[in-house]
């Protein structure tokens, strides 16, 4: 196991090297000077000249970027130029919404959609309206899910809040409740990933010879299905988690954005708008980090969990 860990962060090490350096030309490039978007409109080209000199934006980019990998392997993400806060203080107040946000986003639309597909009663009635359901979740983009909830359940019925975010200890239930939109506008397109992904999976392993001795022993289609189909036919949907983390973090910044959720989401959109440099960086950063190490943990975990896998 340990070899396999070490070979696949072998090959992640040129990966992230590439994305970052991509990353960071392309905002130099887009962005332009930092010192003039720090300075604003009405600063003169000698205050430009004199603050990029300070700041050291007038090196040359190889020399900026190295630089700024240099900084934050030390944890050194630099300050923001909108709130002068530390980039690092900024993003450990926003990690926990998002990190909470995508696990039970992720936990919502497995346990929904493995267990209406594994079901044996019903059948032919659930089957239709969970079809129905993952078409469009994965034909309708977030945003427009998220607006058309927000208007049913808060504008017209008043169950739900609409925006906002309420830490834990403000109380369990005012927290959970600002949840609940956001968490199924997130999941529903990973509900219908998950519904295609498992069902084809499901219909193969049912026809396999150890799910017909287990009927032939007499076990219900109930246990069948639960003991026997369920676990040989989930492997796929881990697999999926770990590939599709990064549209998951894509999700999450329409989703923290459309309900208003300090997360990381919101945070890179603010900054983007903002043109908050060391912000845009950072954040860029630690999704592309995130992504890489969900694909080797889902990697290791799809091994663990089926031993008849072999990593060439």
């Amino acid at each position: 196991m340990l070899t396999v860990i070490g070979r696949r962060l072998v090959w992640a090490a040129p990966n992230l090297v590439f994305v970052t350096v991509l990353l960071f030309f392309s905002t130099a490039v887009f962005f332009g000077n930092p010192a003039a978007l720090m300075l604003g409109q009405d600063a003169t080209p000698q205050a430009i000249a004199d603050l990029s000199h300070q700041m050291g934006f007038d090196r040359p980019v190889v020399v900026q970027y190295l630089t700024w990998v240099g900084h934050a392997l030390t944890g050194d993400l630099g300050r923001s130029y909108t709130t002068h806060q530390t980039v690092s203080e900024m993003m450990i107040r926003s990690l926990p919404v998002t990190v909470e946000l995508a696990v039970l986003s992720i936990l919502l639309a497995t346990v929904v959609s493995v267990g209406l597909n594994s079901l044996t009663w019903g059948e032919r009635a659930i089957r239709p309206v969970v079809t129905v359901l993952s078409i469009i979740g994965m034909t309708v983009p977030n945003f427009m899910l998220g607006m058309v909830a927000i208007f049913i359940f808060s504008v017209r019925l008043g169950w739900l809040p609409s925006v906002g975010w309420v830490p834990w200890d403000r109380g369990l239930w005012d927290h959970l409740e600002h949840l609940i939109l956001p968490t199924v506008t997130l999941a529903a397109y990973y509900f219908g990933a998950f519904t295609l992904v498992y069902r084809a999976e499901y219909q193969a392993v049912r026809e396999r010879l150890f799910v017909r001795v287990a009927r032939a022993k007499g076990l219900s289609a109930h246990q069948v299905s639960f003991r026997h189909i369920l676990p040989n036919s989930v492997l796929p949907v881990i697999t999926y988690i770990g590939i599709s983390l990064g549209q998951l973090m894509g999700g999450a910044v329409v989703t923290e954005t459309l309900f208003s959720m300090p997360g990381i989401g919101k945070l890179f959109v603010t900054a983007i708008l903002s043109r908050d440099y060391p912000v845009m960086l950072a954040v860029g950063m630690f999704i592309i980090v995130a992504v890489i190490l969900m694909n080797l943990l889902a990697d290791l975990l799809y091994t663990l969990i089926n031993p008849q896998i072999r990593l060439n």
